[in-house]
């Protein structure tokens, strides 16, 4: 049996083949895909940018009915609507037992840089009528009866790399936090830092779309750089700098901006995945004297923290089903790709119908 899915060809081409339809084995878990999404990492692997072996299917946003389960996979049933993580952890390695389930080893005693992303990076993923998953116990989620798949897009990975620049960047309770790129990312950061109890959060971008957006996840106030000296005014309106800058785009000017716009003492939130060269300023980092905290970020995984992100979205706090702005069937990848990686026609998140 065959299916179609998205393949990386090399650089600058991925192109909808005919390919076999995996079969799954024990602890892992067939899925139709019903919805998945193109994710700016999936462009800069198009760009030749992050490093991926031709001939892999791309995308790591999975949302589907299980359509066939492997032996040993318990506790769930053919036809049944799930989600699964862009990160699958085993839950049993060492990195898993410790709490860094994304640098999952997938069985081995250490730790494996960006292990746990498989999906569209080390196997096949989810640009793809079907889509194998492994350690399916650990890593299916049920959808809930009154949630749309639509709904739920954005919870494998948007959502859960958003929120955690707030969580990895102990946002606390009264604290000043800054996010650069107000894109998909960002937003959810900016929804993440207002949930995780920040009195003050201040959206970046260039875009009035997106600002006017990121008010209404959250943003207290909104900055645009070509209108004034942004770091300036971070610095005006939180006494000195903020608590926490979060970095939601990947490019070297905005890792500055964050860097500059944090208080001595304060945390730089990295979750932009960054090509070329990166530096770091030193009068920026205080030449190393402004016990500075910088941390980066691979989102959590795992059915429970899908399950979470779940609730949020049914709690219905923020308007998360705006960021999907345009809709293709998956025999269009190639339109749906030139349009996200180009930034057209106000797109934010594009769901992609197999």
């Amino acid at each position: 049996m065959t299916m179609q899915a998205a393949v990386f060809v090399g650089k600058g081409r991925i192109e909808l083949r005919e390919v076999p339809r995996p079969k799954p084995g024990p602890g892992e878990a067939l899925l139709r895909v019903t919805l998945t999404t193109i994710c700016g990492t999936d462009v800069h692997i198009l760009r030749g940018e992050y490093p991926v072996k031709e001939g892999l299917i791309i995308g790591h946003e999975p949302v589907g009915r299980i359509e066939e389960l492997g032996d040993g996979v318990t506790g769930f049933s053919v036809g049944q609507r799930v989600i699964a993580g862009a990160i699958t952890p085993c839950g049993q390695c060492r990195a898993c037992l410790s709490g860094s389930g994304s640098q999952c080893s997938h069985g081995g005693n250490g730790y494996e840089a960006l292990g746990g992303w498989r999906f569209g990076n080390t196997i096949n993923g989810s640009q793809a009528e079907y889509i194998l998953v492994p350690n399916a116990q650990a890593n299916l989620a049920p959808i809930p009866d009154d949630l749309l798949d639509e709904e739920v897009l954005l919870c494998p990975d948007i959502m859960s790399t958003g929120f955690s620049a707030a969580e990895r960047g102990n946002v606390r309770i009264g604290d000043a936090v800054v996010v650069f790129a107000q894109g998909p990312i960002g937003l959810c950061a900016t929804a993440g830092a207002r949930m995780s109890g920040a009195s003050l959060v201040i959206g970046v971008d260039a875009l009035p779309a997106r600002l006017a957006l990121a008010k209404r996840m959250g943003a207290d106030v909104v900055l645009n750089p070509n209108e004034c000296d942004v770091t300036a005014e971070i610095k005006r309106l939180t006494g000195g700098g903020a608590d926490v800058a979060i970095e939601a785009l990947g490019k070297q000017v905005t890792f500055e901006n964050a860097l500059r716009s944090v208080r001595p003492g304060g945390t730089v939130s990295s979750l932009g995945v960054y090509s070329g060269h990166l530096t770091v300023p030193l009068d920026a980092y205080a030449a190393g004297l402004g016990d500075h905290t910088i941390v980066t970020t691979l989102c959590p995984g795992g059915k429970e923290r899908m399950r979470r992100l779940m609730n949020i979205v049914a709690a219905r706090r923020f308007p998360f089903n705006e960021l999907v702005t345009h809709t293709f069937k998956l025999n269009e990848i190639e339109s749906a790709y030139d349009l996200f990686a180009n930034q057209r026609d106000g797109v934010l998140k594009i769901a992609l119908l197999p």
